[in-house]
């Protein structure tokens, strides 16, 4: 957004902040597309605008790609719409799709910003572990047939626990900033056949988890050493991890302000 456009929006009598969940099999991402493209950010700002009766721009705690879940995604926008917040709810999930909900609304700061406002994140990566593939977890979890050795990978993730250089773990095609993040927390648990990551960090590189969970799952499939893990970790070179995992498996949890 142009500097004098942003102005001319945050000019209007209202900050809205929403807490927004949403499965993102059929949108091409959040960010807002060109038509015939669809994202996330097209269809809540098209709604948003019938609710408030003025043209909204959203910004986002997070660019979820393509495939990819939330159940946590913040937006703000400025606003002269008079709906008070306790109606939004009710008049926004009347208009989305029942795969876009929103969760909370509230009258935020005028200096508030879902995307720099935001201190922390968590993701969660989901991956369905059983020999026969399962219709209903097809997008939600990456399915992997092969047994994974758990205590492994939960070895190699203690390694990512503090601030590192992640750039192992970073995809091209982001925006340029420093690799340097800081890991409070990198775990791994099984429930029956499902495997679920959580990686919770003051922020991520582009593709980040994705990358994590792909060279993760190389440990545990015993082609990758947990000390391995960590060489690689170390070499700060993206040609030494593995294969990015699908997009399906991963959520945004939560964005912590």
């Amino acid at each position: 957004m142009k500097k004098e456009h942003k102005e001319e929006m945050k000019a209007r009598a209202r900050n809205i902040g929403l807490l927004i969940a949403y499965d993102g099999g059929n949108y091409h991402g959040f960010q807002r597309q060109l038509p015939p493209v669809t994202a996330v950010q097209n269809v809540l700002e098209e709604k948003l605008a019938l609710v408030f009766g003025d043209t909204i721009e959203l910004a986002a705690a997070g660019r979820t790609d393509a495939g990819v879940h939330a159940y946590g995604q913040v937006v703000n926008f400025f606003t002269d719409g008079r709906i008070p917040a306790d109606r939004i709810l009710r008049a926004a999930n009347s208009l989305l799709p029942p795969d876009i909900v929103v969760r909370e609304a509230w009258e935020a700061d005028r200096e508030f910003s879902a995307r720099h406002s935001a201190h922390s994140k968590i993701y969660l990566y989901r991956i369905w572990q059983n020999p026969l593939p399962d219709p209903f977890q097809r997008q939600y979890s990456w399915h992997i047939r092969q047994p994974l050795a758990v205590e492994a990978m939960q070895e190699a993730m203690e390694y990512l626990v503090g601030t590192h250089d992640f750039s192992s773990f970073r995809a091209t095609g982001g925006a340029p900033m420093s690799p340097v993040r800081t890991m409070y927390e990198a775990s791994c648990r099984r429930a029956g056949d499902q495997l679920e990551f959580r990686f919770f960090a003051n922020g991520f590189l582009y593709h980040m988890v994705r990358n994590l969970v792909g060279t993760l799952v190389q440990v545990g499939l015993g082609r990758i050493s947990p000390a391995g893990f960590r060489e690689i970790c170390e070499a700060h070179d993206r040609q030494q991890a593995a294969a990015t995992a699908p997009a399906q498996g991963l959520y945004l949890y939560k964005v912590n302000y």
